[in-house]
């Protein structure tokens, strides 16, 4: 696990640093939208995985209505930090109440 997240940070790094030593006129249209749904997909994936997975597999708690909130609210166009809260206390309140 460890060699993997190293593994991935070291390519993530590099595609990054490239992306600077490269000039512009190399850079066609078609790489650069490729790279800006790398990003969000990649995004997207990580913050599917951390709210629905743990260590037994599969986990359904508060993580995943605060994700829901704060997707609706990030919709709503709302400032990102009133997004983070808000998640954060539907988050709370649910592990309060048991769930």
């Amino acid at each position: 696990m460890t060699l993997t997240v190293v593994v991935a940070s070291v390519l993530v790094f590099s595609w990054k640093l490239l992306g600077y030593l490269i000039p512009q006129r190399f850079i066609t249209e078609s790489v650069q939208r490729f790279s800006e749904r790398v990003t969000v997909t990649l995004l997207a994936a990580l913050v599917g995985i951390q709210t629905v997975s743990g260590s037994e597999g599969l986990v359904l708690d508060a993580r995943v209505p605060a994700v829901l909130v704060a997707a609706g609210l990030l919709l709503l166009r709302l400032p990102f930090i009133v997004v983070i809260v808000a998640a954060a206390l539907v988050a709370a309140g649910l592990r309060a109440l048991g769930f």
